[in-house]
């Protein structure tokens, strides 16, 4: 069993992803030339960087990307997108992405889980929680059918799911202490020190609620694959 996984950028990496799902992963990096696939492995992972998800210019491989996605979620293949990844997810099934009317949200913030997540397969046990943050960019319409699952303040819109089986994340599960400290350093941030202190504070907690939820969308995985 495989899992498609497409990083925007060297610095957003599948962090703990890498260690927690225990599953094989394709990773595919467009930003050095490689093609994205038309379709996914067993699995899919759409990850985060700093472009916005209307910014083709920027990232040419942007349409391919949302056309992937728009294809996993129609063909029910697993999927998990995050920040970018989820803007690009909301925007590739009709939903709308826009500059964050708050301002960029960084650091360590609280997410809280919505009715719905209690019975979702993937964020069931997380109730409220703390999760890595790092976006300027807001999704302000969930695609027609989404399932709202986490909200927080200022952007509400932190977790939903669509279909069966595609999640999107606005938040950083897969961030270490250490990827979330290079985020903060270039460009460099006036409050880096702290925030990237308090990062490194709440790293037991962070393993605690996320690498549960990987290991959840694993197991969807596994179980798509074999039916």
């Amino acid at each position: 069993m495989r899992i498609t996984v497409i990083e925007h950028e060297a610095e957003a990496g599948l962090g703990y992803l890498a260690g927690w799902l225990g599953l094989a992963c394709e990773v595919v990096r467009p930003y050095l030339g490689e093609e994205v696939p038309g379709r996914a492995a067993d699995g899919l992972i759409v990850l985060g960087g700093a472009a916005a998800a209307w910014e083709d210019e920027r990232s040419p491989w942007q349409p391919a990307t949302r056309n992937l996605l728009r294809r996993a979620v129609d063909d029910g293949t697993p999927t998990l997108a995050v920040c970018l990844g989820a803007q690009l997810l909301t925007m590739a099934c009709g939903g709308t992405v826009e500059r964050g009317a708050h301002g960029v949200e960084v650091g360590l913030c609280e997410v809280a889980a919505l009715p719905a997540a209690g019975t979702d397969r993937l964020l069931s046990g997380v109730g409220r929680a703390v999760a890595i943050q790092y976006h300027q960019d807001a999704i302000t319409r969930l695609p027609e059918g989404a399932v709202p699952l986490m909200t927080g303040d200022p952007y509400p819109n932190q977790a939903y799911r669509l279909g069966p089986a595609a999640w999107a994340v606005q938040f950083h599960p897969e961030a270490t202490p250490e990827i979330f400290a290079s985020w903060t350093a270039e460009p460099p941030l006036d409050s880096a020190e702290k925030l990237n202190a308090e990062v490194k504070a709440a790293e037991s907690a962070l393993v605690t609620t996320w690498r549960p939820v990987a290991r959840a969308f694993a197991d969807v995985v596994r179980t798509a694959a074999r039916a």
